[in-house]
């Protein structure tokens, strides 16, 4: 990473930060993601090239740390001492967008609006105690973006975006702005689906208790 040669410690930080990606991949590990495919899934549209880039820059900054899997098949990833140091900077700027920066249409990836709903946004004790599978269509999204599955288990959800397996006990058709509006909780759910904004469908128990799913609660408080 390039220098400023400023010994301003505003700079000396932007040095490691302000790297594309980088505050990304901590709020990753922030919401409890420690496999390189975990925080892939929060940053579907970094490749993974930069994604490796990126990790081994943080380990080297000492914001995270790496270690071999018992398999030797990848590494699990936390935040260092120095890296946990980052939750309140990044909760404050987070606060700061939230006032002054619009959601705009390029902002409203599905993909990623069901990560952090399952990491960050689901109320657990909603969830049914059995094998679940939710399919999300979003009609409005590039054909590799279009379809989501919601794999529910043990009161436990995880975004696919291959098919589980199994029949769909619900299907979610959606348009990406309004899903991740009513997600964020800035839409009820009753107005999206009267729209037709949103469309469910599936067995009737699953589809009453969907939207309370979501906690509707901040990504970051």
């Amino acid at each position: 990473m390039a220098s400023y040669r400023q010994y301003c410690p505003i700079a000396r930080a932007a040095e490691i930060l302000a790297e594309r990606w980088s505050l990304l991949i901590v709020r990753n590990l922030m919401f409890g993601a420690t496999t390189f495919s975990s925080i892939a899934q929060g940053v579907p549209t970094m490749s993974r090239s930069m994604l490796t880039k990126r990790l081994r820059e943080l380990e080297r900054a000492g914001v995270i740390t790496s270690t071999a899997k018992p398999n030797g098949q990848g590494s699990t990833y936390a935040l260092t001492e120095a890296g946990a140091d980052l939750v309140e900077v990044v909760d404050s700027l987070g606060r700061w967008a939230e006032t002054w920066v619009d959601v705009l249409p390029e902002h409203t990836d599905p993909g990623f609006a069901l990560w952090a709903w399952c990491h960050v946004q689901l109320d657990r004790e909603a969830l049914p105690d059995r094998r679940v599978v939710v399919q999300f269509e979003f009609p409005d999204e590039r054909p590799g973006n279009r379809f989501f599955w919601l794999l529910v288990q043990d009161r436990v959800a995880e975004v696919c975006t291959t098919d589980p397996g199994g029949e769909p006990a619900v299907r979610v058709v959606a348009r990406s702005g309004p899903f991740v509006d009513w997600h964020r909780g800035v839409l009820p759910w009753s107005q999206a689906v009267r729209s037709g904004d949103i469309t469910i469908s599936g067995e009737r128990s699953l589809v009453r208790g969907f939207p309370n799913w979501n906690t509707r609660t901040p990504i970051l408080t």
